[in-house]
């Protein structure tokens, strides 16, 4: 079979720039871990040497690292002074986990991925499941730290705003559950804004509520926030005003079981609140498309794989579509997209 030369030449040249960019990933979860990108922004422009004296580091693999960030345009470099430094919009990206853009968390996500290719090529022979539980923890801290920038930035001042009626409720108090709720991030948030209001997160993984509750003490909310562990088709305690779930529906065995449940458990007047990722129109080259199917192939569908769902399970890719389709089977009567970021759309039902 003749190979075309260029398209052989633009395909390999691909192939290397996707080979560097994953190495880089593990320089990023490296940096982010060490407080190497931190000192950087911190103390401003230094050389290798002063930076390794200022963290703690070994100079020599300190050199090496900036050397792979400059390499990756994420530092910039001063030849004639041999000094390293970051750009505001690098160190808002990478040293400052309370920038609303920061995104260094999500490498930790990238490096369990890499953790489980075992784990996950086992699934592909056997029955494809994996359940959240069963990946290395970094994918469960790395989740935090990546998407927690996204709630800060967007929860209370946008997405909530742009729910029908929701914000008036949260202000005068009322009841809130979040299913999936991983860490509780979210529901800390919640609460912190909305003192009047009572809130619980549920979550079947029983190491991820514990972690949780410590995390509410800590905020202190936990006078108003609990956490359960519960699953989607069986947590209890309605009726709520309010229930969310953050980038999870798509990891469920049974959406249309579990929405039915969600609805039973809303009040009359109340609102289910879901994100899941934007899609593009058509499947083709895309970045967002490389980025969800990747990790819908290692986590979100086995997931919903793990807990009995079929060759529908949804995946990270579902489309707005054919969630609606899943909103209106499970008994809703009104669902629209309220609003959006980049990458997520944020979704109201109501009965």
């Amino acid at each position: 079979m003749a190979l075309d030369q260029d398209k052989l030449k633009a395909f390999m040249e691909r192939w290397a720039a996707d080979q560097a960019a994953t190495m880089h990933a593990a320089t990023v979860v490296v940096g982010d871990q060490l407080g190497l990108y931190r000192a950087l922004a911190e103390g401003g422009p230094q050389t290798a040497d002063e930076l390794a004296e200022a963290t703690g580091c070994q100079p020599r693999l300190v050199r090496e690292w900036l050397n792979a960030q400059v390499a990756s345009a994420y530092c910039e470099y001063d030849p004639a002074r041999e000094q390293y430094s970051l750009t505001p919009e690098q160190a808002a990206c990478l040293a400052d986990p309370s920038s609303p853009t920061f995104v260094a968390g999500g490498a930790l996500v990238v490096s369990s991925v890499h953790k489980d290719t075992e784990r996950v090529r086992q699934a592909f022979t056997d029955d494809g499941g994996i359940g959240w539980d069963e990946h290395h923890s970094d994918l469960f801290s790395g989740t935090l730290r990546f998407f927690g920038p996204v709630y800060r930035a967007n929860l209370v001042g946008n997405w909530i705003p742009a729910l029908d009626g929701v914000e008036e409720k949260l202000v005068s108090g009322a009841r809130v559950a979040d299913i999936g709720c991983g860490y509780g991030a979210s529901l800390i948030l919640l609460a912190e804004a909305y003192p009047a209001s009572t809130f619980v997160g549920f979550d079947y993984h029983e190491g991820s509520i514990v972690a949780a509750r410590e995390a509410a003490a800590e905020a202190g909310v936990g006078d108003r926030v609990t956490f359960e562990v519960a699953g989607a088709e069986d947590f209890g305690g309605g009726e709520y005003d309010l229930i969310c779930v953050f980038n999870a529906l798509h990891e469920w065995g049974g959406p249309v079981r579990a929405a039915r449940h969600i609805r039973r458990a809303l009040a009359p007047d109340g609102t289910w609140m879901f994100t899941e990722p934007c899609t593009d129109d058509e499947l083709g080259e895309s970045v967002r498309g490389r980025t969800f199917y990747s990790v819908s192939t290692f986590v979100c569908t086995p997931s919903a794989l793990s807990q009995g769902g079929g060759h529908d399970a949804l995946g990270a890719q579902a489309g707005e579509a054919e969630l609606r389709r899943v909103v209106e089977e499970a008994g809703f009567t009104r669902f629209r997209r309220a609003t959006e970021t980049p990458a997520f759309m944020v979704l109201e039902a109501r009965p």
